[in-house]
């Protein structure tokens, strides 16, 4: 009997998530068959505590599961029925595999060891999970079994159950054993759908990006607001943004970009403010008008790549007087965040190369030459005094437009692996 090819698909919190569990399956089955919609003859289907796919490409749907939030891993495992003999043959026909791609590999316990030396011992480890009770040889006594098998059959096997070389999962379920070595990792997190709906102020540089693709990671939907002050920005940026967030919908689906003219309000700023104050006073404005935006979106949330001290606007006493204009929540996932971290993971997603391309946005225009870093909230309000905010805002949103997004294809994306800058 000839063993079957399925993606095994493993979650971490979703594990705990109790009563609300198959909820946050069912969001995770639809954001996989999403992410694999071009995958022709692909079934998604729940058991017993795992995902599974069947397809006939099975790397590029592991790939496209790895980039899914919520998936801590993605195996490819071949499935036998839970029978001792199927399970013997299917783990030496696995190792068979596996040490014949050992030269110059990794298995994962460690660096195996024979590369290039067919003589040089390579240490293994069986490790058994009997998800159904009902089988009956418990879990110890399969790895053994299975493990004396594989000794009998290469030679240059030794058994190591603290740091193996190559290390060999077997899972005994109600509908079948799955057998598989390696676990290619995803981005962990939750389902986008799952965490709720929030605003991106989305600027263009290399932060913003990254914090989008974080709260996604924690469920969240994102929508997109850009502000731009055209003609002094160029189409160029606007194309950029775009394109960012064409990157930002790849892991979730289609984005609503609300493209926002601030040159108006900007012209009255520069005209009305101390040059002094006018970043603060510029990004409380983006805030008011975001605030509003997402009120009559239904969205309950803001999102910022804001990271303490790494400019003027972003000091504890500058984001509390810029936050005191907003009643909604602000997030700020790159609050205590390293830059060099930050650049990492924006290379890891894909956002990198796109957002440093040289083309400005309103807010490094407008940056005045001695900008204050510790702001006075009653004199930053005495300043605004004289303005018509209201009016402002209106200005502002007046002249919106609404754009949809749709996921770009391109290499760079993540396609599962260490994240680094996490």
């Amino acid at each position: 009997m000839t063993s079957q090819v399925v993606i095994m698909v493993k979650y971490g919190e979703i594990a705990l998530k109790g009563l609300n569990r198959k909820q946050f399956e069912e969001q995770l089955m639809h954001n996989l068959a999403w992410q694999m919609r071009d995958i022709p003859d692909t079934r998604i289907f729940r058991r017993y505590g795992r995902l599974c796919i069947e397809t006939v490409e099975t790397q590029k749907a592991l790939k496209a599961a790895a980039r899914t939030f919520g998936v801590v891993g993605v195996s490819l495992a071949k499935k036998v029925p839970a029978q001792l003999e199927a399970i013997y043959r299917v783990g030496i026909e696995v190792m068979n595999e596996v040490l014949a791609g050992a030269e110059g590999g990794t298995g994962s316990g460690g660096h195996i060891a024979a590369q290039g030396n067919k003589e040089a011992k390579i240490s293994f480890k069986v490790e058994t999970v009997r998800a159904d009770k009902n089988f009956p040889v418990p879990s110890p006594e399969v790895s053994r079994l299975l493990g004396a098998k594989l000794l009998a059959s290469f030679p240059t096997l030794v058994v190591d159950v603290h740091q193996p070389d190559i290390l060999l999962e077997v899972e005994i379920r109600e509908d079948g054993a799955y057998l598989y070595h390696g676990t290619l990792a995803g981005p962990g997190g939750l389902p986008v759908g799952t965490g709720g709906r929030a605003l991106l102020l989305l600027s263009g540089g290399i932060d913003s990006p990254v914090a989008g693709w974080l709260v996604m990671r924690r469920g969240v939907k994102p929508s997109v607001v850009h502000f731009h002050t055209e003609p002094f920005t160029s189409e160029r940026a606007r194309r950029k943004v775009i394109d960012l967030s064409g990157i930002l919908a790849a892991y979730g689906g289609e984005l609503t970009v609300y493209m926002v003219r601030f040159t108006e309000v900007m012209g009255v700023l520069s005209r009305e403010v101390p040059d002094k104050m006018l970043i603060t006073i510029m990004r409380r404005m983006m805030l008011r008008v975001a605030e509003r935006l997402a009120q009559s979106a239904g969205i309950p949330a803001l999102v910022t790549g804001e990271s303490i001290g790494q400019v003027a606007s972003q000091t504890l006493e500058s984001m509390a007087a810029i936050n005191a204009v907003t009643h909604m929540p602000v997030l700020r996932p790159l609050v205590t965040a390293d830059k060099t971290n930050i650049m990492t993971l924006a290379r890891a997603i894909g956002t990198y190369d796109i957002s440093i391309e040289p083309y400005e946005d309103c807010c490094t225009i407008y940056v005045p030459r001695h900008p204050q870093t510790k702001p006075h909230l009653p004199k930053i309000e005495a300043a605004e005094a004289g303005l018509d905010i209201e009016k402002l805002v209106a200005m502002a949103l007046e002249r919106m437009e609404e754009l949809t997004v749709k996921p770009y294809a391109t290499a760079a994306l993540y396609e599962g692996g260490p994240l680094p800058g996490l």
